[in-house]
């Protein structure tokens, strides 16, 4: 059975890869303007204070992965296996613990594992019913999607995107996949509820609360309201 990525999956691990980018851009940059000892010494108060209160920060807690069995459910005869549960819970949980480090409150884990166990079941369900409707999902139609997902995330392109997913794991012809699924379910979506229009207050809160949750994870600034309000009313 070919692995099976869910797009908020891809959406979360390009968040974490855009992260993680930026960390090891600021590690580079830190590397090439090494202190001399006297700048050491002088700024040795001011580090000391740092370290301090880095200290007073609480760890970055762990997934609980552990009596996860082999089969987490079964969909008119198709497995969710261990392997797509703990991928996507994990990517779930480290948002989570991210959110929860800034509020304070810890994550219930048992909670959100069922959560993510019944979101895998609803997708799989929604993706069956398109291939029962034969619905398609065009060229043009994936590389939009995969272009407003690069956007979204302070990409400057799909290749951008492709090439950060592909370092974590998820190769272009997964990525491809799973983006043409999204855009299957998407259209059975508008065809079962219809058409809908946001609002210009709906966009806007929308908008507001990606960049907030792209500040807390310590990815990049999403691009002005203006540039993506087409992706933004398309995805709400």
């Amino acid at each position: 059975m070919p692995k099976k990525m869910l797009l908020s999956l891809l959406i979360g691990a390009s968040v974490l890869v855009t992260a993680a980018c930026s960390d090891t851009e600021e590690n580079a940059a830190n590397e090439e303007e090494t202190p001399t000892e006297e700048q050491a010494t002088e700024e040795n108060g001011e580090t000391a204070e740092g370290d301090a209160e880095s200290a007073e920060q609480p760890e970055m807690p762990e997934p609980d992965l552990e009596g996860v069995p082999d089969v987490v459910a079964e969909v008119n005869g198709e497995e969710i296996i261990k392997e797509d549960f703990e991928a996507a819970y994990t990517a779930q949980f480290q948002q989570m613990a991210m959110q929860a480090q800034v509020s304070g409150q810890e994550v219930d884990q048992a909670q959100l594992k069922e959560q993510v166990a019944e979101s895998l079941v609803s997708q799989e369900l929604l993706v069956q019913e398109t291939a029962n409707r034969d619905i398609e999902a065009t060229d043009e139609e994936v590389n939009e999607t995969l272009t407003s997902l690069a956007e979204q995330n302070g990409l400057a392109s799909s290749e951008e995107f492709l090439t950060a997913l592909e370092e974590q794991g998820l190769s272009e012809e997964e990525v491809m996949e799973q983006v043409a699924s999204q855009v299957k379910v998407d259209k059975l979506i508008a065809e079962e509820s219809g058409e809908a229009e946001a609002s210009e207050e709906e966009l806007q809160e929308f908008y507001e609360q990606m960049q907030a949750q792209q500040e807390e994870m310590g990815g990049e600034e999403l691009p002005p309201f203006e540039d993506i309000e087409a992706e933004l009313e398309a995805q709400l």
